[in-house]
């Protein structure tokens, strides 16, 4: 089979392998799209420092099954070959604190496919049964790729617990930050967007959010504007930018709550006088379960969010490493791309 092997930092290309062999409890799948992560282009620029080299990318997945375990207590969801499914790409140990309490995605040895494992950018892909989700009828495999990024932010409004009618503050108009803004919309609450690039902001307005604000001095009188002197009861940050991160504090209203969903490069200093003075509740956002990846694939299906929107390119799979690099490269001229096998 054909994989899109990462080398080492910028080192990349198809490279052929063996068709996986499932292990005790693994299913066997044929990947059909898959999409590109900002985490992928992060491994090829040798900026993530998680990922151990060489290794296959990969890990918004949409695949086929081809084949299943046998015992039904490891296939517990009953899947056959040709069933259509969607992978939780988060591997936990099942042990320690975070797994006894059911939040997997803060698995103290948490393994991430595509950053420290190989991924699914292959045809054929070997993946724990129990760690499958099944598409809803009808749903295509380009948008189904695009559910475990919407996952990742509706974990993140999960997390600020947002309620219809509040103002929810998004810094950064990337795709983590749109989809959340698109979730936002359908959970009833109003997204003011915030995003230094005005194509990005315009992307916003495109998907009906109403307020789209660039960074800076006078953002929080803009936001102040907005609310009537409250500021936004929620704000999500997803962009790891150190200035955007400190002004989040600054934007949230008294008694709010901020999420933290992006990356930072580096430590950031914090007034955290603002914290207690407002008594903000300050959350970290990582990754997303198993129930909203299967949340994500009913908003699709349903068509209460419009993913394709967010598409800048469906390539095949053999155009992948030109595509990595060329994201990586100009990466303002992209937001989703996803690749077909």
């Amino acid at each position: 089979m054909i994989t899109v092997y990462l080398q080492s930092p910028g080192q990349i290309g198809l490279r052929e392998a063996p068709e996986p062999t499932p292990g005790p409890g693994q299913a066997l799948l044929r990947v059909r799209a898959a999409g590109v992560c900002g985490s992928d282009i992060g491994a090829f620029r040798g900026a993530n420092p998680l990922v151990k080299y060489p290794r296959v990318l990969g890990h918004e997945l949409a695949c086929e099954v081809v084949s299943v375990p046998g015992d039904p207590e490891q296939n517990p969801r009953g899947f056959r070959p040709g069933d259509a499914v969607a992978v939780d790409p988060y591997l936990f140990c099942g042990r320690c604190y975070p797994c006894s309490i059911g939040r997997t995605n803060c698995c103290e040895a948490l393994r991430v496919l595509g950053v420290h494992v190989d991924g699914g950018m292959a045809e054929y892909f070997a993946h724990p049964a129990d760690m499958l989700i099944r598409l809803p009828p009808g749903l295509d495999w380009v948008r189904a790729a695009l559910a475990e990024p919407l996952a990742i932010a509706l974990h993140g409004l999960r997390r600020a617990s947002l309620k219809a009618g509040e103002r929810i503050a998004i810094s950064g108009a990337g795709p983590i930050g749109l989809l959340a803004a698109m979730a936002s919309i359908r959970a009833g609450a109003v997204p003011i967007m915030i995003d230094p690039l005005e194509s990005r902001l315009q992307a916003a307005q495109a998907l009906g959010v109403r307020h789209a604000l660039r960074p800076g001095p006078g953002l929080a009188g803009e936001i102040a504007a907005i609310t009537g002197g409250r500021m936004a009861e929620a704000v999500m940050e997803a962009s790891g930018a150190a200035q955007a991160v400190a002004a989040s504090l600054e934007i949230a209203s008294h008694a709010g709550r901020v999420v933290l969903t992006g990356w930072p490069k580096a430590a950031i200093t914090l007034d955290t006088a603002i914290i207690t003075r407002k008594e903000l509740t300050v959350s970290g956002a990582r990754t997303s379960g198993a129930s909203e990846l299967g949340e994500a694939l009913s908003i699709i299906a349903g068509g209460e969010a419009d993913v394709s929107a967010l598409l800048t390119r469906v390539v095949p799979a053999a155009d992948l490493p030109g595509a990595i690099r060329e994201i990586s490269d100009h990466p303002e001229r992209f937001m989703k791309v996803v690749a077909t096998f």
